[in-house]
């Protein structure tokens, strides 16, 4: 068992799939669990802003029974006003456990250092690995057994590409992400994703060719610009508008299913035809952040429970 879950490279094959198959149950029979995190704290820190880590952190502790305390960076940023160690240690004297949305991936490797209570990654630099949970229990309410799908990712190679490319590797999904020249995920992280895809009989590919999503059972994107970079999504429209999801890309592909992990920029990295349209899971994907983060912290807080 993993103490803390910080990158996602926690979970093998058997493990992803026990969390996953918790999640359903969780999401199933909510009322089986709503004792679940009785008694305990979890204190969720945020360096940047959220609406759908922030809400189903929140609300899913509250559905298990638990309580959640809000830490933003108005009180300071970590490490500024004082050392992330000292935060660690200071907030496990209290709580059972911290749910951290950061900047950087050293802030959480940090707290994981000196917490004695299990530290999560909502989002970092490097990856999303709740978001990718999330996603993959949204293609298993699909189609079941998900090491028989293509996945193709379009757009910046980001801490979410980096996050899908790992689970797709370790539970056997093909993977390909479409970038930009450029843009391409993180080098040594591809690396490590075709590694594990290599154990678990599938590929890990990156492209800046549309055309190597072709095939994909589910197409996915994110915004062109990440939380936090200034950039205007005009100034990049040029760039990214070939990978834009849109019906012409769906029927290239022939992809039944669009993911999108949200905030979507409509008619830019996705038209809302194709948001709002039959094949899109997006709303259900976003429902199911509650249910795969509610999963990882009865397994992580109270895995006796399971």
């Amino acid at each position: 068992m993993f103490n803390h879950f910080l990158s996602g490279l926690e979970l093998d094959q058997q493990g992803a799939l026990k969390l996953l198959k918790l999640a359903q149950k969780i999401k199933a029979n909510p009322a089986d669990f709503s004792q679940a995190l009785a008694g305990k704290s979890v204190v969720t820190l945020f360096e940047k802003p959220s609406l759908r880590t922030r809400l189903s952190f929140d609300i899913g502790i509250n559905k298990l029974g638990g309580h959640a305390v809000y830490l933003d960076s108005q009180n300071g940023a970590m490490g500024a006003r004082e050392s992330v160690k000292d935060f660690a240690l200071n907030i496990a004297s209290w709580a059972d456990g911290i749910v951290a949305r950061v900047y950087q991936h050293k802030t959480l490797t940090t707290l994981a250092e000196f917490s004695s209570v299990p530290v999560v990654n909502s989002l970092c630099d490097l990856y999303h690995p709740c978001q990718a949970l999330a996603d993959f229990l949204t293609l298993q309410e699909v189609y079941g057994d998900v090491s028989q799908l293509k996945l193709a990712y379009l757009g910046e190679g980001n801490n979410v590409t980096h996050s899908l490319m790992l689970l797709a590797a370790t539970l056997g999904t093909d993977f390909v992400a479409v970038c930009p020249k450029g843009s391409s995920p993180d080098s040594q992280i591809l690396k490590q994703a075709e590694q594990i895809a290599a154990m678990n009989g599938a590929s890990v590919m990156v492209s800046d060719r549309v055309e190597a999503a072709v095939g994909a059972n589910a197409v996915y994107a994110d915004t062109w610009v990440s939380m936090g970079d200034d950039t205007p999504l005009e100034q990049v429209k040029e760039k990214y508008m070939p990978y834009q999801l849109n019906t012409a890309l769906l029927e290239q592909t022939g992809a039944d299913t669009v993911l999108h992990c949200q905030p979507a920029h409509r008619e830019f990295e996705i038209t809302s035809e194709v948001m709002d349209g039959p094949a899109s899971k997006i709303i259900q994907q976003a429902e199911n952040r509650m249910h795969a983060q509610n999963a990882l912290l009865v397994s992580l807080l109270n895995p006796n429970f399971v």
